[in-house]
């Protein structure tokens, strides 16, 4: 993978065809431009279906052919999801596709005519423009398993948040019905707790029953964990709840439609996590990056699924800068502006990447002694979170290291490299 300016820039010569193509739900337009910017012929319409797409295909031909192009770059301002039948078509015919920022669209589209109108016409024009001025990135389109891991890392994402929604709903529904309720239990979430929300959620149902009744109903399906005690707690917190009372013949419906989607989320999410960790064990270098103390099958999925095959980077500068975990900082003249991150990239990667650094900093020696070091030091030491995003970083270097040289981690290296960089720091 190659980002730097001057090699995009050199992909647009003279004898290259710019196709600038603005992406809509039905109808896609396009326009063709030389590398100079001058228009090659007229706008063109298309329906987002294999037909549009042969048409726009030959179209392109017809055009490259005319005017004595031997290259065809597509550029296109990614919406949504509508653009990937279309990218896949446009790569499996030949032609290279790149993708420009719809920010840098909204920035440029009134050089022309210096009006922020937005059309049909005019974007594929400003995007085609970007594409010929180097200002473009190549999109990744993964296949094979690391499609797969993807598709499947995303479906895991969607329930676990449906799982999140489920589980806020029945927060909601105690807050309401049976606030006391935790005070029986330590989590709803536990097997004797979901089967008293089941079978006789409402606290007047469970203040009709005696505890040697509760304590019946709960040996059941639970034999270990559960006695009298807590049966008499349970019964005793029923008895005095201040939970609303009207509605409740709903309100009990309610809670076990609930618990029957919350469990079949739960089974869904398992069944889910069982087929994604099959998939990561096949993926080069998934069980070089398991050797991390601290680093879970989740946190690798999340990992490949988000960058594809590590193997396509050049350098792990490349990968933090996907993750927009590479610092930005606004200056001018002797005014000198706070450094950050830039937060530009995949948001999914940079989230994973700090979720996982927390258990990682706090259970592996290594890690948990620099981040010490990180917030401790006596020059520029950093704020906590500042060090949680440095050891991010150096966790993809760590990765990219250790994957694309087959060698195994070693915490004695990267400490020897850490107080190498702590010399070179004190040096400058």
């Amino acid at each position: 993978m190659k980002y730097n300016q001057n090699y995009k820039i050199s992909q647009i010569s003279e004898n290259t065809l710019v196709i600038g193509v603005d992406i809509a739900k039905k109808k896609h337009y396009a326009r063709a431009f030389d590398y100079r910017g001058i228009e090659l012929d007229k706008v063109i319409k298309f329906k987002a279906n294999g037909g549009g797409f042969e048409s726009f295909i030959n179209w392109t031909q017809r055009i490259a052919k005319r005017h004595g192009k031997k290259r065809t770059v597509v550029g296109i301002e990614p919406t949504g999801h509508y653009w990937y039948t279309f990218g896949r078509a446009v790569i499996d015919s030949g032609l290279m596709l790149v993708q420009v920022n719809p920010y840098h669209v909204k920035r440029s589209k009134e050089l022309d005519d210096n009006t922020p109108s937005k059309s049909d016409y005019k974007d594929p024009k400003t995007i085609a423009f970007l594409v010929k001025d180097g200002r473009y990135q190549i999109p990744y389109m993964p296949d094979g398993k690391y499609a797969e891991l993807r598709k499947a890392n995303n479906l895991r994402e969607e329930w676990v948040q449906k799982k999140i929604k489920v589980k806020n709903r029945v927060i909601r529904w105690l807050d309401i019905h049976f606030p006391e309720f935790l005070n029986a239990f330590s989590s709803w979430e536990g097997k004797t707790a979901l089967m008293t929300l089941e079978k006789m959620a409402l606290p007047e149902k469970i203040a009709a029953k005696t505890a040697e009744e509760i304590l019946y109903i709960w040996r059941q399906e639970v034999k270990r964990g559960v006695g009298i005690k807590k049966a008499e707690k349970l019964l005793k917190e029923a008895q005095n709840s201040i939970g609303i009372r009207e509605g409740s013949q709903m309100a009990e419906y309610e809670i076990k439609l609930l618990i029957n989607e919350y469990t079949e989320i739960k089974e869904v999410l398992e069944d889910m996590e069982r087929v994604l960790e099959e998939i990561v064990l096949t993926i080069p270098g998934a069980n070089r990056f398991l050797e991390i103390k601290g680093v879970g099958i989740k946190t690798v999925a999340g990992f490949f699924a988000e960058i594809g095959d590590i193997r396509r980077f050049t350098s792990a500068k490349q990968i933090i800068k996907l993750a927009g975990l590479n610092l930005r900082q606004n200056s001018s003249g002797q005014h000198k502006g706070k450094t950050t991150i830039s937060k530009r990239g995949r948001g999914r990667l940079r989230a994973l990447l700090f979720r996982a650094i927390l258990p990682i900093a706090a259970t592996n020696e290594v890690f948990n002694k620099l981040h010490h070091d990180n917030i401790s030091r006596k020059e520029n030491p950093m704020k906590k979170k500042q060090s949680l995003i440095a050891l991010c970083c150096r966790l993809i270097r760590i990765v990219y290291s250790i994957i694309t040289n087959d060698q195994k981690f070693d915490p004695d290296k990267l400490i020897r490299e850490s107080r190498r960089d702590d010399v070179l720091q004190g040096a400058a």
